[in-house]
């Protein structure tokens, strides 16, 4: 015990919250004028680096690598500036590919609106959980709300859910493992995974994280249009019977990241009811084109399918690490995670909406609901239709300026903003002449453009996603396509 004329001394959370000048470094809850003035530094920064997007090269790692070294450092014990923190973040983001610019063509892009990244600011700053809907009530249901939203998009009915995940691999993995619950007993390696050559390769490593076999993956040859072939699936199907394997999932591709081909829906369900598959589309890149006028005739019946993948990453254009998984009975995915724990019984009635704790993998996650819902509350679903017109239209426009040049061949007309095509020089190795093509092209930092290997040839492409891209961009793509094809030929 304390002697009678002491007192103890103040704890932490009396003292007032007030920085002591004289030393560096900023405490944990800086006073109010002290975090404006940090919003303020930050939000300078964003602005500036927004404004200059247009003017900033495609890509630049060029010394980037020591750049990275110096980022391997002791741990501060005191902190530093805002500013000075900054200074040093600037040229780690400008050493990159500039995911978020308008010539970024390559891959598949992400885009990040501004709206989104308000939307972060304010879910990580007010930091509320959201996995049990009693911890956050209305917010909970401001998340569940925008993923009914997207189920309606493709058309799912009014009971259909679903969760938000960090991107298109972990809700591919969700899917597969309501799957093998709803269609496979306990015991489930003899199950059988089917879906194309042209699959992403985030299915293989979730039937591989899941527990399959490699052996018990599929692969179906495609056609001239890179799309699944219902007839080889329908075989390789009977063939698993036969030998008593378990058939129980296959894949539908809406949109392929090689030339975004579309997989025959129709014709794949046909297959699947006969033979009790549960049909996953994998529309992360493809299925926001259905919101455009003629979107769901490129999509036929894809909300009969099981379960859907989205990437508003893509589509949507929000930040990287913005994903989804719709199914259309969402007890199949309650049967597949829902768990029970003591230290949550408090919180285990889900007050009208799911307890996304019950629906996923995750238990700790933040509030990705808000960068959804606050950009499609401020913008707006036409904005959105829009823009995904906008680059289906981009796609053609480049597909017409190239399909008539002697020096390239296209693969395919675009089934969605992916434009693939092949060079074809008048003489020496089609291959290196495609892969010099796109050295040159790319070396001048207007664009930045990929490529990709589909049936043992060397492929370019050019996939058009981001918000900020116009025409103005795709033709610089399209014209230095044509000047480095004609320099390196000697035409």
């Amino acid at each position: 015990m304390n002697p009678a004329n002491t007192r103890p001394p103040p704890l932490l959370y009396d003292r007032p919250r007030m920085r002591d000048v004289t030393k560096p470094g900023w405490p944990l809850e800086p006073v109010s004028a002290d975090l404006r003035r940090l919003i303020d530094a930050c939000a300078a920064y964003v602005v500036e680096h927004v404004d200059s997007l247009p003017e900033q090269p495609s890509f630049d790692v060029d010394g980037a690598a020591e750049l990275a070294s110096s980022f391997a450092e002791p741990v501060p014990e005191t902190g530093c500036a805002i500013e000075a923190i900054l200074a040093r973040l600037g040229p780690a983001v400008l050493k990159s590919f500039t995911t978020a610019g308008p010539g970024y063509l390559a891959f598949i892009p992400g885009g990040g609106i501004p709206a989104a990244a308000l939307a972060d600011f304010v879910a990580t700053s007010v930091n509320r959980f959201v996995g049990v809907a009693a911890a956050a009530p209305a917010l909970a249901r401001i998340e569940a709300q925008a993923i009914a939203w997207l189920a309606g998009l493709m058309g799912y009915p009014a009971a259909a859910g679903g969760i938000l995940t960090s991107g298109g691999s972990l809700s591919n993995l969700a899917a597969l493992v309501a799957a093998r619950a709803a269609k496979l007993p306990e015991n489930f390696l003899g199950g059988t995974v089917y879906l194309s050559e042209e699959t992403h390769l985030s299915v293989l490593k979730a039937a591989r994280i899941a527990g399959f076999p490699d052996g018990n993956v599929r692969r179906i040859p495609v056609d001239g249009r890179f799309r699944l072939r219902p007839d080889l699936l329908q075989e390789a199907v009977e063939e698993d019977l036969a030998h008593k394997r378990r058939p129980f999932f296959v894949v539908a591709n809406v949109g392929t990241t090689n030339t975004g081909a579309i997989d025959p829906l129709p014709e794949i369900l046909d297959i699947a009811r006969r033979h009790d598959l549960w049909v996953h589309a994998d529309a992360a890149y493809g299925g926001f084109f259905r919101l455009v006028p003629e979107g769901a005739a490129r999509m036929p019946l894809i909300e009969r399918c099981d379960s859907i993948t989205l990437d508003p990453h893509k589509g949507l254009f929000l930040p990287y690490g913005t994903g989804c998984l719709l199914v259309r009975d969402t007890d199949a995915l309650r049967r597949a995670h829902r768990m029970e724990a003591g230290y949550l019984q408090d919180v285990s009635a889900g007050l009208g909406t799911p307890n996304f704790t019950d629906l996923s993998p995750e238990l700790s996650r933040d509030f990705r609901g808000l960068r959804l819902w606050l950009p499609i509350m401020l913008h707006g679903l036409r904005a959105f239709r829009d823009q995904i017109q906008e680059k289906l239209d981009l796609a053609l426009l480049a597909h017409e300026a190239l399909k008539d040049d002697p020096l390239f061949e296209m693969l395919d007309a675009p089934q969605l903003s992916i434009v693939a095509f092949t060079a074809r020089p008048p003489r020496g190795d089609p291959d290196a002449f495609g892969a010099e093509v796109l050295r040159r092209v790319n070396a001048r930092r207007r664009v930045f453009l990929s490529s990709s290997t589909i049936g043992g040839r060397y492929v370019l492409r050019i996939c058009v996603l981001s918000f900020r891209t116009h025409a103005d961009r795709v033709r610089d793509a399209v014209t230095a396509l044509r000047e480095e094809a004609r320099l390196l030929a000697g035409a």
